[in-house]
């Protein structure tokens, strides 16, 4: 079921993820799971932390969480991006509904509502709250791009987090 990325998907992946911005400061040294800030990267609102961000990560991460960000880039047309502890957050209008960061050999994809997702993603997140579900990806394969893009949209149709009661 997963969708597989062609040459061309990671080449726009990348293009949308700034590789042809500036090189990143320093590398991203990765935590094996969820136990606080998932990274050192400085919390900012905007493309260009979120680009800096995913510069940082080692392979397969980066290339993993460049084709998640150019999924969320294609499928939600008033996308914003931050970054909050230490990853990849994205929302629309008032408040932030997934988030993207890189750990020892995976991916994580949260979804601050994930239980009101359907399906419900099946990975229960360690300290992201008892609503968050998400998926673990390990490889740019594994990302079924059809049912991520289906709950990127049904998670930006529910309240987010920091956000105003839509």
């Amino acid at each position: 079921m997963a969708a597989k990325a062609g040459a061309s998907q990671v080449a726009k992946a990348k293009s949308k993820a700034g590789e042809h911005a500036a090189e990143p400061v320093g590398a991203t040294k990765l935590l094996a799971a969820m136990t606080g800030r998932a990274s050192s990267a400085k919390a900012r609102d905007g493309d260009e932390p979120v680009f800096a961000y995913i510069r940082s990560l080692p392979q397969p991460q980066r290339g993993i969480a460049e084709s998640v960000d150019a999924l969320a880039a294609r499928t939600l047309p008033d996308l914003k991006r931050s970054v909050k502890w230490g990853m990849a957050w994205y929302g629309v209008g008032d408040g932030w509904c997934f988030s993207c960061g890189g750990f020892i050999g995976h991916v994580k994809l949260t979804f601050g509502r994930g239980t009101s997702l359907q399906p419900v993603p099946p990975v229960t997140p360690i300290g992201m709250g008892k609503d968050s579900r998400g998926v673990d990806l390990a490889s740019v394969e594994e990302l079924d791009e059809h049912q991520v893009a289906a709950w990127m949209q049904q998670a930006t149709a529910i309240p987010g987090f920091g956000g105003k009661k839509r």
